[in-house]
């Protein structure tokens, strides 16, 4: 289809073309076009009649189901921005998104409203059942609001752990969404087609861009989305052999997951047509072994939640289960209108092979932090780069390669661990004087979480008693999976502690920094 310039304008066109068409599906139930752009208006306008105005937040608290992308096109059509919600964070993570957010309408799923409800304070937001929803829906005006919407107006907000230990809200406009999702067929790269009959898996959690993107572009499509509300390797092998699917996107600890499974060997996978994978890097022995069990086309995507999701892509072509230079590559820019260079920290552009701060401009790039300006320009400059935080150097025939982190981010099975927010947790234990954390190679996850730690003077703190006493504190892939114990840690002139050196041991012999 031509590109729509709102998502709600987005529903609205496809709804026309394919109305009777399986738009998504979930546990065995379909939910077409049509039907999904008249639930969008109903919700739209039960919004604006409680009162809810374009500008204001609405969020979801819960795993992957249809009812998200109806209150995404929803929220859409009123102009109102939606928020979901991590449903792997603590309590209190949860509740200060909320707040910062100014959630004002909460739709929380089977088990979250019981647990959120009872950790909140006061009632605001306004805390709905998702088993609500359909009742209340239904009983709004089915007529298509026409609020007027702009391209550049923010539809989702999408929170981003920070460096500085609390998360910031990045806003992604209609147009950061759209821009390259909605492109006609013919001008999307040959392994981003979709066919009338392509079923996609919407498996990624809503509240990354994986999930809520990858769902986006297959609507945009005018493809049918199989909805999971999480990952289960044994179903999703099931769905590959029931449920005609054709594209898939997971992270790579997913795929290892999948190509480890007993049925892995057994399963006929003649209709997938592409596996696109990303989030975090993938070691290249796992990607031979996928490559060799479905025996399809391979995309590696890099992006991150501020591009609204991929601005890289490896293809197929460059995929050689022989291995060569590329597969290490998080290959070329997507789409023309994307701009990638390498800075150095004076900000000067660096020439080919060198490596550096890994910038991006383009179209897709979000449209700040929300509430945060000082956050922003730190990021965003006048003219339009964002600088990524990731170092990496572009080859003579611009391949990007990503070498290490600027900003010390662990990405643990494609979720984002900043070091800083679990130090500040481990730094309450009592037993605790000094502490940092790094991210260390995992063969499952691709990194994970180790705490290097500084017992106070007299005290010998149980390892295994600390884990414990975090997981109460924040969520579980945030935690470390191993402490280890250390008289001081290592600190330079200035005082800062040099945790590149701490890290140095366990990525001796590696040739990325990064696994």
């Amino acid at each position: 289809m031509s590109n729509e310039p709102t998502l709600g304008a987005l529903i609205r066109a496809q709804a026309s073309l394919y109305a009777d068409k399986t738009a998504l599906r979930f546990n065995g139930v379909d939910l077409s076009y049509g039907e999904l752009d008249s639930r969008a208006s109903r919700i739209a306008n039960g919004l604006i009649a409680r009162g809810y105005a374009p500008g204001d937040r609405i969020g979801y608290l819960g795993k992957n189901d249809p009812l998200y992308y109806e209150l995404l096109f929803g929220a859409a059509k009123a102009g109102i921005v939606m928020v979901p919600l991590n449903w792997r964070l603590a309590d209190a993570e949860i509740d200060w998104i909320v707040r910062d957010a100014a959630i004002r309408w909460l739709v929380a799923g089977d088990g979250f409203a019981e647990r959120y409800g009872a950790s909140r304070a006061d009632a605001t937001p306004l805390l709905v059942k998702a088993g609500d929803v359909p009742a209340w829906r239904d009983s709004q005006s089915g007529s298509d609001p026409s609020t007027s919407v702009a391209d550049s107006d923010v539809a989702v907000q999408l929170y981003t752990s920070g460096t500085t230990g609390r998360p910031k809200g990045a806003m992604l406009t209609h147009r950061n969404l759209l821009v390259y999702r909605a492109l006609p067929s013919e001008e999307q790269p040959a392994w981003n087609r979709f066919t009338d009959d392509d079923v996609s898996l919407i498996v990624m959690p809503v509240f990354h861009i994986g999930g809520t993107g990858f769902g986006i572009q297959t609507l945009a499509a005018g493809a049918t989305g199989l909805v999971d509300s999480e990952f289960d390797a044994g179903r999703i092998l099931d769905f590959v052999e029931h449920e005609r699917l054709s594209k898939i996107f997971v992270v790579p600890s997913a795929l290892q997951m999948l190509v480890r499974h007993p049925r892995a060997r057994k399963v006929d996978y003649s209709r997938i047509r592409t596996i696109l994978y990303g989030a975090s890097p993938i070691p290249l022995a796992l990607l031979r072994e996928a490559m060799d069990v479905f025996r399809c086309g391979f995309v590696q995507m890099y992006g991150m939640t501020e591009t609204s999701g991929t601005i890289c892509a490896l293809t197929p072509d460059d995929h050689d289960p022989d291995g060569n230079p590329r597969m290490t590559s998080a290959g070329r820019p997507m789409m023309p209108g994307i701009e990638i260079r390498i800075q150095g920290q004076d900000g000067a552009i660096l020439p080919a092979g060198e490596t550096g701060e890994v910038a991006v401009r383009a179209p897709l790039v979000m449209a700040g932090y929300w509430r945060q300006p000082e956050a922003t320009a730190d990021v965003l400059s006048p003219d339009g780069w964002f600088r990524t935080g990731d170092a990496g150097y572009l080859d003579a025939d611009g391949y990007l390669f990503i070498q290490d982190r600027v900003k010390d981010m662990i990405v643990s099975g494609g979720e984002n661990v900043y070091p800083a927010e679990v130090e500040a947790v481990l730094f309450e234990h009592p037993d605790v004087a000094e502490v940092a954390v790094i991210g260390v190679p995992s063969d499952t996850w691709g990194e994970e979480v180790k705490a290097i730690v500084a017992p106070k003077p007299g005290r010998a703190p149980d390892t295994a008693e600390m884990i414990a006493w975090a997981r109460k504190r924040i969520a579980g892939y945030k935690l470390p999976k191993s402490i280890d114990l250390i008289e001081k840690l290592p600190r330079g002139p200035t005082g800062k502690v040099l945790r590149r050196e701490l890290r140095a041991p366990f990525w001796e012999g590696r040739e990325r920094k990064v696994n």
